[in-house]
């Protein structure tokens, strides 16, 4: 499997990595535009425009996209996050240039039918709604919030429903002709995939395109604090999250591999602790996400309103003993894990073209799977229980808190034991 890479006059950059044997391919197009872009008065409006991408072209209706892409047996689907928005397809190989005809269809000929725009803007609301109907989803923008407090970085993606109840056609304008250039967007694609016709492709697509400056994201300032709403519920929800290092940082791996050992499994920790030992929740896990500049270690568990309090306790103890005494057994456990993780996942063409995509947009390059695999094996128990010091003694926190959480301690009450 070969990694090939183009770039367009314009800035356009494509990628793309042919996998033998296959019969399908993933394309798509990434635009490093998302819910940290946006201004104030603009959250949600990444999502929104997401959500209109597939409402009508000048050449397509709704229905003849969906069509297009059905009729030869593919799917198609988009996404927004807080750093981009990934619009992509799998089809069977040779339907790869109609894949990409109705993606840059989408991206460039959007018709925004102030029609589509009502019937889309209910559905958002709808979306909304359920999510804060749903506490482990809430809770998570809770936590968010308080990490990054009045920054794009902490506010939801979906957005606030006053602000989605009042986006307009020249909103949703605005915003592409804001961060959709084309030196924002990464074409990828990934299987049965033929790299000089998909240039040839592009070319003709998005070679057009009139090249401007992106305008950057703000800087993370990570300031941590506390989220409690008391709610009668039948589990009560705690989220912790202390900063980690951002994609580009020299302990990255570091932080990765702390967390699968502490609560990415059924071997974990926490896991083995709080659950199995302590019977103190069904649900508990630790996980590490990375932003540009900026991470979280965050930490989730569902719990009785009465044994909230043991949790959190037990919870900072295991952070703290796991700086003092993570073994080499469990670091060696946890590097295995990421590594099958990777690689199993990389054997669908959708994962490949996500992580060229993402590599790119990180990097400028697609680093060799070999140099990210002997990344994760350089991982040392000493780097581990450094980082692991670090993190309970010294990194900014943030703590919301959702359900029957009275008795839960606060923000200030943990940090004492974090020192302690």
């Amino acid at each position: 499997m070969t990694v090939q890479t183009a770039t367009l006059p314009n800035g356009f950059r494509i990628v793309t990595e042919h996998m033998p044997g296959l019969e399908s391919a993933a394309i798509g197009i990434w635009v490093t535009a998302g819910g940290r872009h946006e201004r104030l008065e603009q959250n949600g409006i990444a999502h929104f425009l997401e959500h209109m991408a597939f409402k009508g072209t000048e050449t397509r209706s709704a229905l003849q996209i969906a069509e297009a892409i059905e009729d030869v047996g593919g799917y198609i689907n988009a996404y927004t996050s807080r750093e981009v928005t990934a619009y992509y397809a799998r089809v069977l190989r040779n339907d790869t240039a109609l894949a990409l005809d109705v993606i840059a269809d989408i991206l460039r000929n959007p018709v925004f039918d102030p029609n589509e725009i009502e019937v889309e803007r209910h559905v958002i609301l709808q979306e909304i709604g359920q999510a804060l109907d749903t506490p482990d989803d809430v809770i998570f923008d809770w936590l968010q919030e308080r990490a990054y407090p009045e920054q794009a970085l902490g506010r939801t993606i979906l957005g606030e429903t006053e602000r989605v109840s009042a986006f307009s056609q020249d909103d949703l304008r605005t915003f592409v002709t804001e961060h959709y250039g084309p030196d924002q967007m990464i074409l990828s694609a990934a299987g049965a995939v033929d790299h000089d016709m998909i240039v040839k492709q592009a070319e003709t697509l998005f070679g057009n395109m009139e090249a401007r400056p992106a305008r950057s994201a703000d800087s993370a300032r990570f300031h941590g604090g506390e989220s409690r709403q008391v709610k009668d519920l039948e589990q009560a929800h705690i989220a912790l999250a202390f900063e980690s290092p951002g994609y580009r940082a020299q302990d990255f791996y570091a932080a990765q591999v702390y967390s699968v050992a502490l609560g990415g499994g059924m071997s974990s920790r926490l896991f083995q602790e709080v659950r199995e030992k302590r019977g103190l929740c069904y649900t508990i896990f630790a996980q590490t996400g990375a932003y540009s500049d900026t991470g979280m270690t965050t930490i989730y568990a569902g719990t009785s309103g009465d044994e909230v309090h043991d949790l959190a306790h037990l919870t900072i103890d295991e952070m703290k003993r796991a700086a003092e005494d993570m073994t080499p057994a469990e670091v060696a456990r946890a590097r295995a894990q990421m590594k099958a993780g990777l690689l199993m996942g990389l054997e669908s063409p959708s994962s490949r073209c996500e992580r060229l995509a993402r590599m790119t947009q990180i990097w400028g390059e697609v680093p060799p799977l070999e140099d990210t695999v002997s990344r994760i094996d350089s991982v040392t128990t000493g780097d581990v229980r450094i980082f692991a010091e670090d993190l309970v003694g010294k990194a900014p926190a943030a703590l919301a808190l959702y359900g029957p959480v009275d008795a839960a301690p606060s923000l200030d009450a943990l940090q004492q034991r974090r020192v302690a």
